[in-house]
């Protein structure tokens, strides 16, 4: 009967759509592996395929290309890193009671390494080694997901500080990027786990932002 097959058609695709978004999230997780461990350049989409446990027709079906899946790629994974770290910027810089023990403390929060996001740092190591060879729209995508959502998030508490009296800001985000390169040094996200000097790091970082920023 015409109704139903209609019926059972209807019934099969929540099914069909849910294996399609289960694939995609295979080759994603696969691909973020290889590209962490070989980079943009020497990861193949044969390998990806493999890691992900699909062919390569379906890697294809799913994105167009390579250029296409490294964009994907990290452009979600960056969502899901800057996720956390909008976290840790809320705990940290809603309420001040100390601003230069509770900037130190964000900095430390914020700069220290989250085990579950080792391949996203790694990749990132690759995306710096191989930053002239790299789609561009994979770039701006990445950081515009990342990097600069969560250095929008720090602009405005500083914003909200210096509302408040407490620091002597005329550009927020420009603030916000002088407390990041401030309290970076060499990076400890890029080797793996945090440095033992990461604590120095960023109470030296605060000083000297504070030395420029304090109201």
């Amino acid at each position: 009967m015409p109704y139903t097959q209609s019926t059972t058609v209807v019934a099969l695709t929540p099914r069909s759509s849910v294996a399609r978004t289960s694939k995609r999230q295979d080759v994603l997780s696969g691909a973020l592996t290889v590209f962490a461990r070989d980079g943009y350049a020497r990861a193949s989409i044969d390998v990806i395929a493999a890691a992900a446990g699909v062919s390569t027709r379906t890697l294809y079906n799913h994105f167009g290309d390579k250029a296409e899946l490294f964009r994907v790629v990290i452009q979600e994974s960056a969502v899901r890193v800057a996720a956390a770290q909008l976290a840790i910027v809320e705990s940290h810089l809603t309420e001040i009671t100390d601003l230069e023990s509770d900037l130190v403390a964000f900095g430390i929060a914020w700069r220290t390494p989250i085990p579950d996001f080792a391949e996203h740092s790694a990749l990132v190591r690759q995306i710096n080694a191989e930053a002239g060879h790299l789609p561009e729209d994979a770039i701006d995508a990445w950081q515009e997901a990342g990097p600069l959502a969560v250095r929008r998030a720090i602009a405005d508490r500083f914003a909200a500080l210096a509302a408040d009296g407490l620091l002597r800001i005329d550009d927020p985000l420009r603030a916000a990027l002088h407390f990041s390169l401030l309290i970076s040094g060499s990076n400890p996200s890029y080797r793996g786990g945090p440095m033992p000097d990461l604590a120095d790091t960023v109470t030296t970082g605060v000083h000297a932002f504070l030395h420029g920023y304090a109201n």
